[in-house]
């Protein structure tokens, strides 16, 4: 069976939008397109080049997919990851009829859930999804993500296409493992660990015999 894993950079605010450069995603009037270049460092490049030594194919939205499609081809495969992500097969949630034309492509057709259903029962890779904030949010609502890879950057961007979205399904996450890079990057591997269990530090109410035993002193 394939693991669905959603490797994301986030915010503290867990805004996860536009994190590669000012024009990679403006919608909705984002401005702070490139929020993790400065934070950029050697432990966090290395984190994330662990992600991609294991073998995956690629799940990806219509949007994040175009932005791939129009960076990593014309790369070159002296890039690891480009020779990698231009060889491997891409799987991609579209709703229009557009191409795609980028080496192994592969559309997930009109019913997406079922047929991520179909791929995780399947023999393969697991599934890495790179991006892809609204193709994360039908796959938290079905419950679909095995596993969160999350670089989190010590920032506050205040509004942006959020990882967990309002209709996020409460649950319960177990950490795997963590690190800190020396700029302040978390790096932590979660993985959904059932319901949220909820409890009380209230003081318990007095029991009978307790009430009774009061009165008696008094």
């Amino acid at each position: 069976m394939r693991k669905v894993i959603a490797a994301t950079f986030i915010s503290l605010d867990g805004v996860m939008q536009a994190p590669g450069g000012p024009q990679e995603d403006p919608s909705g009037g984002f401005e702070h397109g490139g929020w993790t270049f400065h934070s950029f460092d050697e432990a966090t490049g290395k984190a994330l080049f662990e992600v991609f030594e294991k073998p995956f194919d690629l799940l990806l939205g219509r949007k994040t997919y175009d932005i791939f499609a129009a960076h990593w081809p014309h790369v070159g495969d002296d890039d690891p990851i480009a020779k990698q992500f231009n060889r491997i097969t891409k799987y991609v949630a579209t709703r229009g009829s557009g191409k795609l034309d980028w080496n192994n492509s592969r559309s997930l057709g009109s019913d997406v859930v079922a047929a991520i259903k179909q791929l995780k029962a399947g023999e393969g890779p697991d599934l890495l999804i790179q991006g892809s904030s609204n193709l994360i949010q039908t796959l938290l609502r079905n419950g679909l993500i095995d596993e969160f890879s999350l670089l989190t950057f010590p920032l506050v961007l205040g509004g942006g296409k959020k990882l967990f979205g309002d209709g996020a399904v409460p649950t319960a996450m177990k950490l795997l493992r963590s690190q800190i890079s020396p700029t302040g990057v978390i790096i932590a591997t979660y993985k959904p660990d059932g319901p949220v269990k909820t409890g009380s530090f209230a003081l318990p109410d007095p029991s009978d015999d307790e009430i009774e035993r009061r009165n008696r002193l008094e």
